[in-house]
């Protein structure tokens, strides 16, 4: 006890002797921390990254811009973005980026993470499509990945059922041209551990004959042609209005942004992530109709990995269609592209700066059938092979007011809608409301809408939030909510209500310090844990204690400590606690080949109910969400090493250290002793 007693101190005390890291890398990965650490284990946010890293290299210049392009950083609310466009108006072009500070609503945090992205400069890219060009200016970057858990799972010993038929080993193949701001491309193929990597190879699709690897994706964009604004073949997203009708890709929700819940529509755009799931596969355009009216048309076929049963007429049936994208069991292998999707439809909108409406038809069909569940909670869930939707969205500025909504409906079902506003209360006051309701038979399959279920159906809420900046040195943000859902769900049976509260104050004196205080509380109701006749609900509160601080010496070694603590209460039960501290140190120096960071953590908690999430830094477009559950140490380094001038290597190892247990983790996953390791290795090559 007194040992981790004195590692613990030791993190906190590193951290009084050194200052935060300031360089752009470092930012990215903050954006991302901060946006997206409420999202599944491993989840790829590489399209994200490859925007912010586009935009470091080619900034966007503000006098020569539209609210689409500035929707794509992520870190600017619209109320921010019509302000610009607003004073731009009235002033005319940008002279000089200082003026940013006398446009309202942007305090100094959104100046400082704007200003690597954006330039006044204009740009003597040149654009027009030759063969020539495309050969000269175009950027090519190939990025080849390795990585597996060192320790042998049971999973992959010879075991008389299901087991794991692939080999433990991770591959990843991404490359991406880009020419300008007119021309995209990219290929993505990925093997997950426990899958196979060649054997069985099947058609994948139309747009992909060979499927060779287990998932693969790619797309050819062409942009900016006349009235062809967007032209897309092979795999892209669409992202319209507030996620309720059309929105396919990733999505935020509720974060210490309070401003997150407000989507920023890009509308349709290339897709480059290795996420297997939230994409369409064919064509679609963005065509101008007329100024500031576009129409854009979409067809999409996929195969989608379902679980199969045969109804009494001995027609297959499914229920749900399964999203991990995972091959590694027979079952598994069985279900694998069991379903097909066809999906095609449009959306028409016009858009000023200061406006957007738009509406929303499409239709989707399977060849196979949808049969709800057995669970009375399931009762209202989609049935049939075929689903026609239809919504309507807009947002509007008016002063200091940035109003947004949108409508959706399925077609012979249920009807959603969500409404909101975004306010500047002063020059240090900012506010947003969000108002929803989504009926218990909403159908849809592109729905990812703001929401405290992982789905935004049977659910009525109202969220309100507010940011002040009482300086340049203060930054404070509060959000609640309440939900309620209607009818039943899984482990709910009864309809039951719950509410979250959040609030968050930042403290940066300089560009190279940073301290946070965070405290969230939430509370839900869920079936009791005890064996009665009839289940009845019992209230599940969990609150988070977070303190952190980022610093850095000098411009090389840049140091983050956080120390974090989990209390969980279900019912008369008694509280459980768990807590996490760790330390992070980093090297980067400007001239140097070698870069890299480190962490040390210790954690402990009662159980899987007050287990802990943190952002981990990982090699180059990998993204880990560390699951820190049990009691026991937890490390990784990571170093990135420039070999050429072009060429970039990375490695990572990271290690979980359990105390008093046998085996780690369950099912087919299980290992023998008390030590979880893995490594990765990355080649990056532009050229």
């Amino acid at each position: 006890m007194r040992f981790k007693l004195l590692i613990l101190a030791t993190f906190l005390l590193i951290g009084f002797v050194a200052k935060a890291q300031t360089q752009e890398d470092q930012l990215i990965k903050d954006l991302i921390e901060s946006i997206a650490e409420n999202l599944p284990e491993d989840y790829d946010l590489s399209e994200l990254q490859d925007r912010l890293t586009y935009y470091r290299k080619h900034p966007i210049n503000l006098n020569n811009t539209n609210a689409e392009e500035l929707k794509t950083l992520v870190f600017l609310s619209p109320l921010q973005i019509s302000n610009l466009f607003e004073h731009i108006k009235k002033n005319g072009k940008l002279i000089d980026l200082l003026e940013l500070q006398s446009i309202p609503e942007f305090d100094l945090t959104s100046i400082q993470r704007l200003l690597p992205f954006v330039t006044l400069n204009q740009t003597g890219t040149v654009d027009k499509i030759t063969a020539a060009n495309l050969a000269k200016y175009g950027n090519n970057d190939l990025i080849l990945r390795y990585g597996r858990v060192i320790e042998k799972t049971k999973g992959y010993t010879d075991l008389p059922g299901s087991r794991y038929l692939g080999t433990p080993d991770r591959y990843l193949l991404r490359y991406r041209y880009t020419y300008s701001n007119r021309v995209s491309a990219s290929l993505i193929m990925e093997k997950d551990a426990g899958e196979y990597l060649f054997k069985n190879a099947k058609p994948a699709s139309y747009f992909f004959p060979s499927n060779y690897t287990d998932f693969m994706s790619g797309h050819l964009a062409i942009l900016n042609m006349g009235r062809f604004k967007k032209i897309v073949l092979g795999d892209y997203t669409m992202q319209f209005g507030q996620a309720l009708t059309l929105w396919s890709g990733f999505a935020f929700g509720k974060s210490p942004d309070v401003t997150g819940v407000v989507k920023r529509d890009v509308g349709l755009r290339p897709y480059t992530s290795a996420n297997e799931f939230a994409f369409l596969r064919g064509a679609a355009a963005t065509v101008e109709v007329v100024k500031n009216l576009e129409f854009s048309p979409f067809i999409s076929h996929r195969k989608l990995d379902a679980s199969l049963s045969t109804n009494a007429d001995g027609e297959l049936t499914l229920s749900t269609i399964n999203e991990t994208g995972l091959h590694r069991t027979q079952n598994e292998i069985n279900n694998k592209n069991s379903t097909e999707q066809i999906v095609y439809g449009g959306v028409l909108q016009y858009r000023t700066n200061g406006l957007s409406v738009g509406a929303v038809a499409y239709h989707t069909s399977f060849n196979r059938l949808f049969v709800p569940g057995a669970s009375l909670y399931q009762s209202f869930n989609f049935a049939g092979k075929e689903l026609t939707n239809v919504g309507a969205h807009y947002s509007y500025t008016y002063k200091n007011f940035y109003f947004f909504g949108e409508f959706g409906k399925a077609i012979d079902a249920g009807l959603a809608y969500v409404n909101g506003a975004l306010v500047s209360l002063s020059s240090t006051v900012s506010a947003v409301v969000l108002h929803r309701n989504y009926q218990k038979n909403y159908h849809n399959f592109f729905n990812q809408a703001t929401a405290e279920a992982s789905e935004a159906i049977n659910e009525k809420g109202l969220y309100a939030g507010l940011n002040i900046n009482p300086s340049k040195a203060w930054s404070i943000q509060f959000y609640g909510d309440y939900f309620k859902y209607p009818w039943l769900r899984f482990r709910v049976d009864a309809p039951s209500d719950g509410y979250e509260f959040l609030g968050q104050v930042t403290y940066s004196p300089t560009k190279t310090f940073r301290a946070i205080l965070r405290f969230k509380t939430e509370t839900k109701q869920q079936n009791t844990n005890l064996t009665v006749p009839f289940n009845y609900l019992d209230d599940v509160k969990r609150e988070n204690y977070r303190a952190e601080v980022k610093w850095a010496i000098g411009k090389s070694f840049g140091f983050q400590n956080r120390v974090e603590v989990v209390q969980f209460k279900k019912g008369a039960a008694n509280a459980e606690f768990g807590y996490l501290a760790y330390q992070d140190v980093s090297y980067s120096p400007l001239s140097s080949r070698l870069t890299g960071n480190i962490r040390v953590a210790y954690f402990n908690t009662a159980s899987y109910d007050s287990r802990i999430y943190a952002y981990e830094d990982d090699v180059l477009y990998n993204f880990t969400f560390g699951l820190y559950n049990g009691k026991g140490l937890r490390g990784y380094a990571n170093i990135k090493y420039k070999l050429a001038k072009r060429l970039d290597v990375w490695g990572r190892y990271a290690i979980y250290n359990y105390d008093n247990v046998e085996t780690v983790g369950s099912g087919l996953d299980e290992i023998q002793g008390k030590m979880k390791s893995e490594m990765r290795v990355q080649l990056r090559y532009q050229f």
